[in-house]
């Protein structure tokens, strides 16, 4: 299993660039991990707390479950990834089903301040883009999917995104193979990552002698 790791600050086009790289690879050779799924379930506390909570830090994450997926899908065991829901802040009864692959991609914005989990990565990329950029991307995103006002998501861009990002994000990308600037957007990187993927699903097909025709010799 060839793993890649994709991070960068919130709002920078994680998701936009693996959607890019799924329109590019044949769908049914990869598996996706996504670090919002593994948020700590916090149904216990009441919804203001929930609300308010710092999304933006590692301890925020439930890593020794990402972690044992991780191990279990190399193994060749399909796994039940946990689903969460930014409306209430809650982990939700729902999973969904993981099947081992060829590729897997992880993304999210902490997987790189995790060394463990950076071990296991076969690739890093960290997406580096503007904070006035990722700002209005983040104010766009969380009105229309997270059900915030626009006053709330600057408040908590500055309390806690921005700061986070600065304490723990931003130094991770230290830990990256790959840099790609202007974020999720930039086609070219999706054309690369792309490239490599297609390069490493055709260097397990011949391995593996699938798709080679026999040749008889007079």
């Amino acid at each position: 299993m060839f793993i890649i790791g994709i991070a960068g600050g919130s709002g920078s086009g994680k998701t936009t660039l693996v959607n890019s790289i799924l329109e590019r690879v044949p769908y049914d050779q990869i598996s996706l991990l996504t670090q919002d799924s593994y948020y700590k379930d916090s149904s216990h506390l009441p919804i203001e707390q929930r609300r308010v909570l710092n999304f933006d830090h590692p301890d925020a994450i439930e890593w020794e479950l990402m972690m044992e997926h991780i191990q279990l899908l190399k193994s060749g065991h399909e796994i039940d990834a946990p689903t969460y829901s930014y409306l209430t802040c809650t982990r939700q009864p729902e999973t969904v089903r993981v099947k081992p692959n060829k590729i897997l991609l992880i993304e999210g914005i902490l997987i790189l301040t995790q060394p463990e989990l950076c071990e296991e990565m076969d690739m890093r990329i960290y997406l580096e883009v503007e904070s006035d950029y990722r700002l209005s991307r983040i104010i766009e995103r969380d009105m229309e999917s997270r059900g915030r006002s626009a006053h709330d998501v600057i408040k908590r861009y500055y309390q806690t995104v921005r700061p986070m990002h600065e304490e723990f994000i931003k130094p991770s990308r230290e830990r990256a193979d790959m840099l790609v600037m202007g974020g999720g957007l930039n086609s070219k990187a999706a054309d690369f990552i792309s490239s490599a993927i297609l390069g490493k699903l055709n260097e397990r097909y011949l391995l593996t002698g699938k798709g080679r025709t026999s040749r008889k010799t007079p």
